[in-house]
């Protein structure tokens, strides 16, 4: 089963959250999800079980727990929804203006009140 577990700690690390979950049962993978750019913790995870009733047992105990002083959520993690394409792609496409001309009042007006 996979679990979704959300509202982590920034510091909370994979090996962490494998170590919360290890105490209800097998543990085949735990993931703190990063940015990709910083690679710091965007503040939740998934771990994988796969014995059912053990990760429903972890769920049940671990959800509302506090780790590190926050209050995590813990859930059966739920398959992504498959999102419409998006049209245009990327960069140009659609004429929306921009630059700086024109006097269209930016910043502050004397003459507004």
């Amino acid at each position: 089963m996979n679990i979704y577990v959300s509202n982590l700690s920034f510091n909370v690390q994979d090996e962490d959250l494998r170590a919360f979950f290890t105490e209800y049962g097998d543990v085949s993978s735990a993931k703190v999800i990063t940015d990709k750019f910083t690679g710091k913790s965007r503040g939740f995870g998934f771990v994988e079980m796969p014995d059912n009733e053990a990760a429903q047992k972890a769920i049940a105990e671990l959800d509302n727990g506090i780790v590190e002083g926050r209050t995590i959520r813990v859930m059966e993690a739920r398959p992504k929804e498959a999102r419409p394409e998006r049209s245009g792609g990327g960069f140009g496409g659609g004429n929306r203006g921009g630059g700086f001309g024109g006097n269209n009042g930016g910043g502050y007006n004397k003459n507004r009140y």
